[in-house]
């Protein structure tokens, strides 16, 4: 051996192998081999035959070396083969390694993310795991959104290299300009820029635009109103001389902007100009004021309900006379409800006057839902804008495929939408702004989701500020008021949503909603199209009673003179609070004919009427009591320094203390949840118990602990959660932290987990007992809905856990919301906060699958002998009745084809095809009600399906063709909406099982 192995090779060398062995006897084994006992004999025999084994080596060819180094390979020690590891590392250092295959993952993407595009694009044809590195999205997004190419979709969970796509195809197609192009469009470095920034330019004209929509509409609606004669109206040839009478029908003067159309939607309430409700605490009124929405009180409902009615019947006609302008364009509250929002005909019922609702489709798409509002407003601009749909405090369910948040705000859809639909709405300057209904300004993406929506709008956005549990009492807790961290609105508790709804009916569905909805929902299933049809039928009646009965229309014959001062006199009634309204009138009237006789100019005539309309009041005392940090103050101030009170009240609520608001309200909620659960147990679980051990079993012992045992847990566990949370109530201050105490309780959350898992199973049991034991049903009858069980019954009680879950969501997300970074709750808080939304994701989970399960065999039973249903992964997107149609001639064309009515059918879609049933309906002798039963026509796989429209013509309407691969249906529905929303749906999911089969 030519070199000493290094130091530590040296050590791996006095191994075993090479250690004297040493024996008890003094003879040697195989000493005429090996002399053992003789060290230097040994040593010298040793290179004796090494010396002999390289010369064979040497004389031996490439393949047998290897072979014998294979073998020595194969027997030698794990420490002998790390010699030769050593060994072959400093005989061949590695010189060359892919980085890749070394460096961790993340690093690789760090150090391409220095690469330029183009190296990048170089990068990906060395290998398949470069290409794979060098094509990820986070590589790629950033360059994209730098430069204003956003993606105009959401990509799929396994889809790979969207963005880089994105950012191939834009610049493909950049328009390239020469220096001298860009000199004449940009200017050039010389040039003197201006003080105007980039951004403020566009707010600007965004706003320039906005402007000139609301001119353009306001300047049609004043050339209809101008042009279009009056419905039912005509003048008579012998017309008296002062003002033109009218026989037969006289004029009304409700052009069509402010009469209610019978074709409208059933749901839709509310007008600018006439609201028809039959709540009691509504009123007939003309619309509201530009700056408030006007309440009626009980004393002065009746000469409202008058001046109301006169005012939106009578004759209008172009101005002679100077006219305030706001008696010419009365702004309304715009308010959109999905349909999705459960039991939201209780909510409808009590809209306010002025107020123009749009109950849309939740299925239906962006564009559909701008065409409809369009439709609803009429060309008139909104005060207001309300949103309620359903969402948390995170993002807004806006529609079926459409979620409004953070994210997804910038995108180009939901971005011109917002657009168009803020063109409708007044600016802010005049009080414009939205209200979204939804506890958005509760968490910290909530917030930045307002500044985001309200720097895109130009408009100021309010929403709850989450500091109630519960469904939706959020809208009845505090709002904020525009700026999201300044704290309430100063118009006190729920004032946004009291704009759009009365107060005892938004309370009452507030707490009533979820309850409602499962009543409701059986409703419109069974009685829908004849509820349409019978409230089409109303309301035409109740209009006709109004206008020839109670109005007596066919002898309302005054002139139009006298329309104009009466319209102006009672305008001016309902926005003062007169005690003695018939001389208040009187006195209008007298000085209108002044006016009248002495007018000169425009702007004369609108100062007399401001002033005659600000008469003074009388001097009145306001007191005032106000409970603050436990102690009463009393202020007794004249009237006129409400305001200043007011003032002072919005800097008391601001300097509250927001976290302990959060937290004592989560106390509270823990408490009435405990005792619900409580109820469980004693109510339910003890009695069973006892009735188990004297040998008189209502329920068997594993069928009380399936249903009941999960319950025993939770409660075990919350308990020890409340007596923490009161520790620290108790000696609460601006330091004190809960975080660590809601940590302690996720670490547990493996008990609610059980829960969940087992709560389809307990819901079965209690069916199947309930059925096949008549104790246990004895027994339900007795114990549920009392006031012990909260009025609940034990189905309703078993679900707290699942509400209770969403509740801590909440209330978390105020906790982190108004708590600072650097406090040492925060991180507990935050970390608190993640596992409680990841866990109420499984929650939901659990249920869409629970409700695609049940959709799916619904279906399967609805429909009589059809196939099974439940293969894979299907799900039921949409189903749809219509008529099948038929043809006599094909060659006829087909704009002149006359088509015949064959049978009725429905349509049925489903991800992966579409099954067409033949529909028949049985109606009940002596009632309206009737059944539709479906049998099974065909099905055919969406990857073979074609589908186009057929033209509108004289013959048909509504109709599109479905292409099959063997055969082709023509179907037409009732109405165009229901086409349009159909097609909407069934050409996405054509292209996804084209894209999926492909």
């Amino acid at each position: 051996m030519g070199s000493s192995p290094h130091s530590v090779k040296r050590w791996q060398l006095s191994g075993t192998d090479y250690e004297q062995v040493r024996s008890t006897r003094s003879d040697t084994r195989l000493s005429c081999w090996t002399p053992l006992n003789n060290q230097s004999s040994n040593l010298q025999l040793f290179e004796e035959r090494m010396t002999l084994v390289l010369h064979w080596f040497d004389l031996w060819t490439d393949r047998q070396r290897k072979h014998l180094l294979h073998s020595l390979l194969t027997r030698g020690t794990k420490s002998q083969l790390k010699y030769c590891r050593d060994v072959l590392m400093e005989t061949l250092p590695v010189t060359q390694v892919d980085l890749t295959a070394v460096l961790p993952r993340f690093l690789s993407l760090y150090v391409m993310s220095f690469l330029s595009p183009r190296d990048l694009c170089s990068a990906a044809q060395v290998s398949w795991h470069w290409r794979m590195l060098s094509e990820q999205d986070c590589l790629w997004a950033s360059r994209c959104i730098t430069r204003g190419w956003f993606l105009p979709y959401t990509p799929a969970e396994k889809e790979y290299g969207a963005w880089k796509n994105h950012y191939v195809s834009c610049v493909s197609t950049l328009d390239w300009l020469t220096p001298r192009e860009a000199a004449e469009q940009y200017g050039t470095l010389n040039q003197q820029s201006t003080s105007m920034t980039e951004e403020e330019e566009e707010r600007r004209k965004e706003r320039r635009i906005r402007q000139m929509i609301r001119d353009k509409l306001q300047e049609d609606k004043r050339q209809s109103m101008s042009t279009r004669r009056a419905w039912g109206s005509y003048t008579k040839p012998g017309a008296a001389r002062g003002g033109s009478t009218q026989t037969g029908r006289p004029s009304s003067g409700i052009t069509s902007s402010s009469w209610p159309s019978l074709s409208w939607p059933p749901r839709t309430v509310g007008s600018p100009s006439l609201c028809l409700s039959l709540d009691r605490g509504q009123t007939m009124s003309a619309a509201p004021s530009r700056d408030r929405v006007q309440t009626c009180s009980p004393s002065s409902e009746r000469l409202n309900n008058a001046s109301g009615a006169l005012s939106s019947f009578t004759s209008r006609p172009a101005l002679t006379h100077t006219v305030p302008p706001t008696h010419l364009t009365h702004p309304v509250l715009l308010l959109l409800i999905s349909n999705r929002i459960p039991a939201y005909e209780l909510l409808l019922s009590g809209v306010k006057a002025g107020v123009i609702v749009v109950l849309y489709d939740h299925r239906g798409t962006l564009s559909a839902l701008l065409a409809q509002v369009e439709r609803a407003i009429i060309g008139q601009g909104a005060q207001r804008l309300g949103l309620l749909a359903p969402g948390g405090t995170e993002e807004i369910h806006l529609l079926h495929r459409c979620i409004l948040s953070e994210r997804t705000l910038l995108n180009p859809d939901q971005r011109d939408f917002w657009e168009k639909l803020s063109g409708w709405v007044a600016p802010a300057e005049e009080g414009g702004g939205i209200d979204i209904f939804s506890p958005l300004a509760a968490c910290a993406p909530g917030a930045a989701l307002i500044q985001t929506l309200s720097s895109l709008t130009g408009l100021e956005v309010r929403t709850p500020m989450g500091l109630a549990t519960g469904s939706f009492q959020n809208i009845l807790s505090e709002w904020s008021d525009g700026s999201v961290c300044t704290g309430l609105s100063n118009q006190g508790p729920s004032a946004p949503a009291l704009q759009f709804v009365c107060e005892r009916v938004l309370q009452g569905w507030c707490r009533q909603a979820e309850w409602m909805e499962e009543a409701l929902g059986g409703l419109r299933g069974h009685l829908g199209p004849q509820l349409q049809r019978l409230s089409l039928e109303a309301r035409g009646r109740a209009l006709g009673l109004f206008l020839w009965e109670k109005m007596s229309l066919e002898e309302l014959c005054v002139s139009r003179d006298l329309n104009e001062a009466l319209v102006e006199g009672l305008t001016a009634l309902t926005r003062q609070r007169e005690t003695r309204p018939l001389e208040f009138l009187a006195g209008f009237l007298t000085r209108w004919t002044h006016d009248k006789e002495g007018e000169e100019s425009r702007g004369d005539d609108n100062k007399r009427a401001d002033d005659f309309s600000s008469a003074p009041q009388s001097s009145q005392v306001c007191i005032l009591s106000v409970k603050f940090d436990g102690a009463f103050f009393v202020f007794k101030k004249p009237i006129s320094l409400s305001l200043s009170l007011s003032l002072s009240l919005s800097h008391l609520q601001i300097a509250l203390d927001w976290r302990g608001a959060a937290a004592r309200e989560l106390h509270h909620s823990e408490c009435l949840y405990l005792g619900r659960l409580g109820a469980v147990l004693k109510v339910y679980q003890e009695p069973l118990a006892a009735a188990l051990n004297s040998n008189r079993a209502i329920l068997s012992c594993n069928d009380l602990r399936t249903v009941l045992s999960p319950v025993a847990q939770i409660l075990e566990l919350n308990r020890v959660f409340r007596v923490d949370l009161e520790a620290r109530l108790q000696q609460w201050g601006a330091e004190q932290c809960v975080g660590d105490v809601l940590v302690k309780l996720c670490s547990k959350l493996r008990v609610y987990t059980n829960y969940l898992n087992n709560y389809t199973t307990a819901i079965h049991t209690i069916d199947k007992c309930r059925e096949t034991k008549p104790p246990f049903r004895a027994f339900l009858k007795r114990a549920d809905r009392t006031l012990s069980t909260h009025m609940l019954s034990l189905q309703e009680l078993l679900l707290c856990p699942l509400w209770r879950i969403q509740e801590y969501v909440t209330l978390l997300q105020a906790l982190c919301l108004h708590t600072h970074t650097a406090h040492p709750d925060h991180t507990h808080l935050c970390s608190a906060l993640n596992t409680l939304v990841a866990f109420r994701e499984f929650t939901q989970k659990l249920k869409r699958n629970s409700e695609r399960d049940g959709l799916m065999e619904q279906t399967q039973q609805m429909i009589q002998g059809c196939p099974n249903l439940s293969e894979g992964n299907r799900q039921l997107i949409i189903t749809q009745d219509a008529a099948l149609l038929r043809s006599p001639d094909e060659q006829i064309p087909d704009s002149l084809r006359i088509y015949e009515h064959v049978s009725d059918v429905g349509l049925f879609l489903f991800n992966d095809a579409l099954v067409l049933t033949r529909r028949r309906v049985h109606h009940t002798p002596f009632t309206l009600t009737y059944q539709s039963t479906h049998t099974f026509l065909a099905s055919v796989a969406l990857s073979s399906l074609s589908v186009r429209e057929v033209t509108h013509t004289r013959y048909v309407c509504h109709a599109f063709v479905l292409e099959g691969p063997c055969r082709s249906w023509v179907c037409a529905t009732e109405r165009g909406e229901e086409r349009e929303h159909f097609l909407s749906v069934l050409r996405p999911a054509l292209n996804a099982a084209l894209t999926g089969h492909q």
